[in-house]
């Protein structure tokens, strides 16, 4: 009877030992596994648009409507493809049939609709349409593939609603913009990433040989000033991934922008935009935004380093003062002065009402504005992107997609144009890297 008892306790107390371990070891705090962070969905302009301002050195996040109103639209577009990995716009003779299945593809609208694809988080690899993007991606390199080597464009097609609205050869310079940006995504195949830039060296060739001399591309249609204006940027994006673009074409580009807006008088040349002052001051605004940012960081820097009074304009002879030679001081100093007098046009109501309606053009320059001011490190930021995605989900379709009332009307165009303003946040990185150089 004792040493039944003896074994009871025992047992007891080897329990309560073990359990009292048990319990110990498991109240302790337990060591957290590193997990790599994964930004959430929406989260825009992070910390690059300035210094001075603790309001832009935190994230900013996407609001809920406008993420669901992307979704929405991706949605859409993801079932418009064609067979063949294209979109297509449509015929301008045939602005009527609306159904994007009912059309042919074109490179021009499936650039476009690639890059809105790529800046809403799609890759080659990742992301729910990454198959969608890499038929599109095989069509696009086709195009320029099958190209003949003396032609302009990468298309025979002819008479598209792009074509018609911003220039014979516009489907060359969008196609060049996107194998600029996906560029950084096919890390993976060697082979492909090897195609891609020599297909890109293609299209900036043509785009360099379509040049009139006096920075425009040749075939300019109803709004040509959208065509050139995408042309530079189409170069300018090329030039930073290694391609053979020549610093004195793109140059020329730059300037013919430029030129379009006289600072001191306020005239806008229009003759090349359909007379529309939204067409033509997006581009002059999207055309000196590097040089500004660099006026603006040196000046900035001047006066930090007392080398500038704090109240000293950005003038040619105060450039001169720190460092710039005279050329190169008027030069700069006029970008500066053109940069803010056009992008605070572009943003005003009556200019922004563009054509009367919505239009793809519209919203191409709105895209064109909007890009600008991140390339230039612009503080007004978060008041452009407040206002033009309120202004783009009030006129978003039920069904997901966006079209124009004149003119561009193709759904998937504006769809693709829309998708690309209001995701602009995913290629902050990209279009600031584009200011660096």
């Amino acid at each position: 009877m004792k040493s039944w008892k003896f074994s009871l306790l025992t047992l007891i107390a080897v329990g309560a030992i073990l359990l009292f371990g048990f319990t110990f070891r498991n109240t302790r705090t337990p060591k957290k596994k590193a997990v790599p962070f994964v930004p959430p969905k929406g989260c825009v302009f992070r910390t690059v648009m300035g210094e001075e301002s603790s309001e832009l050195n935190s994230a900013y996040k996407t609001p809920e409507k406008v993420q669901v109103s992307v979704d929405r639209g991706l949605s859409w577009i993801a079932t418009a493809q064609n067979k063949n990995g294209g979109w297509g716009a449509g015929s301008h003779a045939h602005q009527d049939v609306r159904d994007p299945l009912a059309v042919e593809a074109d490179p021009a609208t499936t650039a476009m609709v690639s890059m809105a694809l790529l800046r809403s988080g799609t890759t080659l690899s990742k992301g729910e349409y990454s198959v969608r993007l890499r038929r599109a991606l095989n069509y696009l390199l086709q195009a320029a593939e099958n190209s003949s080597s003396d032609s302009y464009n990468i298309t025979q097609q002819t008479g598209t609603q792009i074509q018609t609205k911003l220039g014979a050869n516009i489907d060359v310079i969008l196609t060049a913009q996107f194998l600029s940006n996906v560029l950084d995504y096919a890390d993976h195949d060697p082979g492909l990433k090897q195609r891609i830039q020599k297909n890109l060296n293609t299209c900036v060739a043509k785009i360099q040989r379509a040049h009139d001399g006096n920075g425009n591309i040749v075939g300019a249609g109803w709004a040509g000033v959208l065509q050139s204006s995408f042309a530079a940027n189409a170069l300018e994006s090329a030039q930073t991934k290694g391609a053979d673009v020549n610093e004195e074409a793109l140059d020329r580009f730059r300037v013919a922008q430029k030129n379009n807006y006289d600072v001191k008088t306020g005239d806008v040349k229009t003759d090349m935009g359909a007379g529309v002052m939204l067409y033509s001051v997006s581009g002059s605004a999207r055309a000196s935004a590097k040089e500004a940012r660099r006026v603006e960081e040196e000046v900035s820097k001047a006066k930090r380093d007392g080398r500038l009074a704090q109240s000293a304009p950005a003038s040619a002879e105060n450039l001169q003062k720190i460092g710039f030679n005279k050329d190169d001081a008027m030069k700069y100093s006029t970008a500066y002065e053109v940069y803010n007098s056009a992008k605070d046009a572009a943003q005003r109501e009556d200019v922004m009402d563009g054509f009367g309606s919505n239009g793809g053009e519209e919203f191409l320059s709105y895209l064109q504005t909007g890009e600008s001011m991140v390339i230039g490190k612009d503080t007004d930021w978060k008041k452009w992107y407040d206002n033009i995605s309120g202004r783009m989900l009030n006129i978003q379709n039920n069904d997901g997609s966006w079209n124009g009332h004149h003119c561009i009307t193709s759904p998937v165009f504006c769809t693709a144009t829309s998708l690309l303003i209001l995701s602009i946040n995913n290629d902050i990185e990209k279009l600031t890297d584009i200011g660096n150089r």
